[in-house]
């Protein structure tokens, strides 16, 4: 699937599927192919990838038919464009709370290659794009897919006026930091956090702005949000999925020998 079909299943509501992929080895990216997943999810937040690495993981997953969506640090445009010049398909940006930061992406997304004055007076909305030029842009940036990571109680607050910035596509929920800003850690069956959830499914909805959800601990709460209107999910990551088939098969084998074992099953958080 190129990024013209995702964009437009995502915007469209329509379930996507993909994985958080930490490793810089070729061959996570190609075990991941023909599993079902439509996607990868490449972080630059939490994990040292270099840009020779980003650009190499972004070509193979164009050519394995994955579109990429990367993660970068901050709402950075310069930092965006970079993402977007190695090859990704498409950007997340962490921990997003204000609408102007969402416009800076924009920017760099959307509105490329356009710099300057220019560009602040179309973000400002002082003026409008020329017909041709607006064509251009469109075309020049076709594709090319907007999200930010929800992941706080005041971006929830505001998640209205994130929601209503020209250009975005989607939101991504962090679940882990969104817990931490509720006051209750990890803990994703707590009511609190089930009622945010569903707040902010609500609302992206009534904006067909799609919305996507990573690294949830449980396979029975990523089927329970999307059919609360989830349509993009990130099933864990490549470490997490190492750590607790390794964690499972260890545990057989040690009971089958009746060996003793005191290893632990437990999620990485990302």
């Amino acid at each position: 699937m190129n990024s013209v079909e995702f964009l437009k299943k995502l915007k469209d509501g329509e379930r996507l599927f993909g994985t958080l992929i930490t490793s810089p080895s070729p061959k996570f990216f190609a075990a991941a192919a023909g599993v079902g997943i439509d996607s990868v999810f490449i972080d630059l937040e939490h994990f040292p990838t270099d840009w020779d690495q980003l650009k190499w993981m972004c070509s193979l997953c164009r050519a394995l038919g994955l579109t990429t969506i990367v993660r970068i640090s901050r709402p950075d445009p310069f930092e965006a464009c970079k993402v977007l010049d190695a090859g990704a398909d498409g950007i997340v940006a962490a921990y997003i709370e204000k609408p102007e930061q969402v416009q800076q992406l924009r920017s760099a997304v959307k509105l490329r290659p356009l710099k300057g004055e220019k560009m602040e007076d179309i973000l400002t909305g002082k003026s409008k794009l020329e017909s041709d030029m607006e064509s251009y842009v469109n075309s020049f940036n076709e594709g090319q897919i907007l999200m930010i990571n929800i992941e706080s109680v005041p971006a929830v607050k505001a998640l209205d006026d994130l929601l209503n910035v020209t250009g975005l596509d989607g939101i991504l929920i962090g679940p882990h930091d969104l817990s931490c800003s509720l006051g209750i850690p990890e803990q994703y069956d707590h009511n609190l956090f089930e009622q945010t959830i569903k707040q902010i499914i609500n609302k992206a909805k009534n904006k067909n702005i799609g919305i996507g959800i990573h690294n949830l601990p449980k396979t029975e709460q990523e089927i329970k949000y999307a059919e609360d209107g989830i349509n993009l999910i990130f099933h864990l990551a490549d470490i997490s999925l190492f750590r607790n088939a390794l964690y499972d098969d260890i545990s057989r084998i040690k009971k089958g020998l009746d060996e003793k074992f005191s290893g632990t099953r437990k999620d990485i958080i990302i």
